[in-house]
């Protein structure tokens, strides 16, 4: 079919494929280059495994079949055109979102995540820390379904610049309840609506969390204009999500 691929294609991003051996920042360029470099070697490393040496499902080893694929990625050696970098750098927000906002275990006996006044979407994933270039294990806890705080997206300092990612006002801990596409989006939406409805009423983006009428109005376009929810049904928020990945839900 015009316009389609010919055949499957998946875009890795497994535990077999995480660099941890060094730091990408605060050792020089020296350093940076080779963790990159390093990252690229495991990576083809992990794919010759793939094709060599992968368990079959009929008995055999290696799926030879295997290739990279520069056509869709658009770089000359089929990987992505950027590293994926799991954890990036954080605003000091106005409100910081911590993980007893949000864990089943921090929150048990509360009738969900912590409620916030200046919501402006919904998020719900789990806690998964991956193993960084400090050593240690994972973790993977269980979160309810939680709001996103107006406060978090505002720098404590600079003015006119907003975070639209995993890089709000979060922990090391709690950063990772915002990832995944569904999360991302939420924040996105949130932004984005945040910098049109500040450039309409010529308003500073911390005024709008500052001056009750404001954040009530502004609160009003994401859920009626925009069609945002902002907080969960009862049925929905105070249940734990079971799975890794981030879950939508129908409201």
């Amino acid at each position: 079919m015009p316009g389609t691929f010919d055949g499957d294609i998946t875009l890795v991003d497994w535990e077999q494929t995480a660099y941890t051996r060094l730091p990408l920042a605060g050792l020089g360029d020296e350093v940076r280059a080779r963790a990159e470099r390093e990252a690229h070697e495991q990576a083809l490393s992990f794919l010759h495994w793939m094709q060599t040496r992968a368990p079959r499902h009929d008995g055999g080893h290696g799926y030879p079949e295997l290739r990279l694929r520069p056509d869709a990625t658009g770089t000359a050696d089929g990987f992505a055109k950027t590293l994926h970098v799991r954890e990036s750098r954080r605003i000091r927000a106005e409100f910081t979102l911590l993980e007893q906002h949000l864990t089943a275990a921090a929150r048990a006996g509360a009738p969900g995540a912590e409620t916030f006044t200046d919501s402006v979407g919904t998020l719900r994933s789990r806690i998964t820390l991956h193993p960084g270039t400090g050593g240690g294990a994972g973790l993977d806890l269980e979160c309810l379904p939680f709001q996103l705080p107006l406060g978090a997206l505002l720098p404590v300092r600079v003015e006119n610049l907003l975070p639209a990612g995993r890089n709000i006002g979060a922990t090391h801990l709690s950063a990772p309840a915002l990832g995944g596409h569904t999360g991302r989006w939420s924040i996105g939406e949130a932004v984005g609506a945040l910098v049109s409805y500040c450039l309409e009423h010529r308003l500073p983006p911390r005024a709008v969390r500052g001056t009750e009428h404001r954040l009530a109005s502004f609160q009003s376009r994401l859920s009626k204009s925009l069609g945002l929810a902002l907080d969960w049904p009862d049925r929905l928020r105070t249940g734990p999500v079971t799975s890794a990945g981030a879950l939508c839900a129908t409201l």
